[in-house]
């Protein structure tokens, strides 16, 4: 995918995400962004997967842990959203470790839990793909 494909597409997310938040407002859980965002997106034509498991592959085996990823959008981004007050460094690391792992480039990570939903809203990519 082009750069400016995986920029439009961001920016489409973030305008559905965007509805979510005027439509909901802050202050719920991250469950009903979820399910309100995966069905805001699959309304525009979007293919959304959420709750997708995301393997941890140590020394040629799959571990038992793995992690889950709440949304993957068309199989090129994944979203990771948050519903907190306070913004933390281990929710980038934690986006940044699931797409090295699911060998994906971009990530946003979305606060739900802002006034101005931009305000919650950090682009994160994989360094070690190539856009």
């Amino acid at each position: 995918m082009k750069l400016s494909e995986i920029n439009n597409l961001t920016k489409e997310i973030i305008g559905a995400a965007i509805e979510v938040h005027r439509t909901l407002g802050p202050g719920l859980l991250e469950e009903a962004y979820e399910a309100a965002l995966a069905y805001e997106l699959n309304q525009r034509g979007f293919k959304t997967n959420t709750q997708v498991h995301i393997p941890i592959i140590y020394k040629n085996i799959e571990l038992d842990k793995g992690y889950r990823a709440d949304i993957i959008v068309n199989d090129e981004v994944i979203l990771e959203l948050k519903a907190t007050e306070k913004e933390k460094d281990i929710f980038y690391k934690q986006l940044l470790t699931y797409l090295r792992l699911s060998n994906k480039r971009i990530g946003l990570l979305i606060n739900f839990n802002k006034e101005k939903l931009t305000d919650g809203v950090r682009r994160v990519i994989n360094g070690e793909i190539p856009i």
